[in-house]
C-alpha cells in the first residue's frame, strides 16, 4: 500500500511476457460475487480496476459504455472463482504473467492464504517503502476517502499501525515459502536504479532481460490502464499515477525513523518500537 505499486507494476507490464493489471482485489473472497458484495459495501471504487480490466480486454476500449456491458459480463460471471478469472486474462492477453497490486491482498492472512492456494506456483514480489512517506500518504488518502465512506476494519486503523499489519502479514507469508519464490524490494531504490532492480526482477522469474526489454519498461504511461478512466470507473490505481503516469528518473532521500510525526498534531508522538523494529527488518535506518 502506497509503496509506488501503481507505477512499478505499470513498468513490469510493459515487458513483453507480462501484463500489468489494475487493482482487481480478487483475493478477498471466493467468488466474483462475494468479492463485488464486500467492495460495494467498503469502498466502490475499489471496484473501478476490475471492470476496467474486462472492458479493455473483452471489449477492447474503455469507455462508460463498455465498463456497462464489463459490470454486466461480471454479473454473468459471478459463479466464477479468481483463478477462473485469471485464466480468462491470461487467454484474452496472451501474457506469460499477469501482475497483480491490490493492496488488499496483504490486509489480511485468508487473502494471502486465498491467493496462495489458488496460485503456488506464484512468484511474489514485497514492494516496501520506508514508513515515514507512507503513513504520510495513507493519511493523505483516508483524509479525502474519509467523507461517504462505509466503516470497515482497514479504515480504523491508524496509518501506522496500517502499515506494520501489512507489512507483518506479508513477511509472514513469504517466509513460509521455498527459497527464491519471493522478492522484497525497496521501492525508491527501484526507482533510483530502475536498469538494475528491473534487470533483476525479470531475471528472477525466468524472463529476457534484453536491453529493449528493459527500456520499454521504463515507460509505464504506455500501460492500457496509465490514465484516469470513463466517469463509472475512473480509478483502478494511485490517482497520482493516473494522472500522471510517466517517469523519470530520481533520487528518493531517505527520511529519518526518529522525529515527530506529520500527521500528528501532538509533536511528541513518534513511531513505536514495533514500527522502528521492522522498518529496520526492511533495510531502513
Amino acid at each position: 500500500m502506497r509503496s509506488y505499486s501503481s507505477l512499478v507494476c505499470a513498468m513490469l507490464g510493459q515487458h513483453p511476457a507480462m501484463y500489468g493489471l489494475p487493482e482487481l482485489n480478487l483475493f478477498m473472497a471466493d467468488t466474483l460475487a462475494a468479492v463485488i458484495k464486500k467492495l460495494k459495501l467498503i469502498r466502490p471504487q475499489s471496484l473501478h480496476g476490475l471492470l476496467r480490466a474486462v472492458a479493455q480486454v473483452e471489449y477492447h476500449a474503455q469507455t462508460t459504455d463498455t465498463v456497462d456491458q464489463a459490470n454486466a459480463w461480471l454479473q454473468r460471471h459471478a459463479h466464477w472463482n479468481s483463478g477462473q478469472f485469471f485464466a480468462f486474462l491470461a487467454e484474452r492477453t496472451g501474457s506469460a504473467i499477469l501482475i497483480d497490486k491490490s493492496p488488499s491482498t496483504g490486509l489480511n492472512p485468508a487473502n494471502l492464504r486465498r491467493m496462495y492456494h489458488t496460485f503456488p506456483k506464484a512468484h511474489f514480489l514485497h514492494l516496501v517503502r520506508h514508513p515515514r512517506p507512507t503513513c504520510n500518504s495513507i493519511h493523505q488518502l483516508q483524509q479525502k476517502t474519509a467523507r461517504g465512506r462505509s466503516a470497515n476494519a482497514a479504515s480504523d486503523l491508524s496509518p501506522e499501525q496500517l502499515w506494520l499489519k501489512i507489512n507483518r502479514n506479508i513477511l509472514a507469508f513469504t517466509e513460509r515459502l521455498p527459497p527464491g519464490q519471493a522478492m522484497l524490494i525497496q521501492g525508491e531504490r527501484l526507482l533510483a536504479q530502475p536498469e538494475l532492480y528491473l534487470r533483476q526482477i525479470v531475471d528472477w522469474l525466468g524472463l529476457n532481460s534484453a536491453s529493449q526489454n528493459l527500456a520499454a519498461m521504463l515507460h509505464p504511461e504506455q500501460s492500457p490502464y496509465a490514465f484516469i478512466g470513463p466517469p463509472n470507473a475512473l480509478f483502478g490505481n494511485d490517482p497520482n499515477f493516473l494522472r500522471n503516469p510517466g517517469y523519470s528518473k530520481r533520487s528518493i532521500p531517505t527520511p529519518q525513523l526518529e522525529g515527530p510525526l506529520e500527521w500528528k498534531n501532538d509533536q511528541a508522538d513518534r513511531f513505536s518500537a514495533s514500527t522502528r523494529h521492522l522498518a529496520r527488518r526492511l533495510g531502513y535506518h
